[in-house]
């Protein structure tokens, strides 16, 4: 019985050894190459980041330096065109009365804010309304 468990032993012993070995261990993809190996996954995978890190700094350095200035040449030129707008209007002659019709400002009942007469986004300098029209 000793004889056979001591032989056991030994093979055990031998398996744990050779599993153990560079020979017969299985490298994974994450494991780190040896010093100044590369095969060419690793090699495509730098590459991929690299042009990623230039391609950021590339859409970063366009944001900043394109963008940014356009948008604020775009609203002066807005806020610009939108005093011209105004300032036209202001030397205009006053508008002509406005023709009713009987499609416009129809009223059922009265609203509940204000005078009840007009609608909740009124606006005077916009909207048309004939203050003698019964409702």
């Amino acid at each position: 019985m000793s004889m056979s468990t001591s032989i056991q032993r030994q093979l055990l012993l031998r398996g744990r050894a050779l599993l153990r070995s560079p020979v017969l261990q299985r490298r994974l993809a994450s494991s780190t190459p040896k010093a100044g190996e590369k095969n060419a996954f690793l090699r495509e995978r730098q590459a991929v980041k690299d042009h990623a890190a230039a391609t950021t700094e590339l859409w970063r350095k366009i944001s900043i330096y394109a963008v940014l200035p356009a948008l604020v040449l775009a609203g002066a030129n807005a806020y610009n065109l939108w005093n011209a707008h105004w300032d036209h209007w202001n030397h205009m002659p006053p508008l002509p009365e406005r023709v009713e019709y009987p499609y416009q400002n129809i009223r059922t009942k009265n609203f509940t804010w204000g005078d009840g007469d007009k609608t909740l986004f009124w606006n005077d300098s916009v909207n048309y309304h004939n203050k003698d029209k019964a409702t």
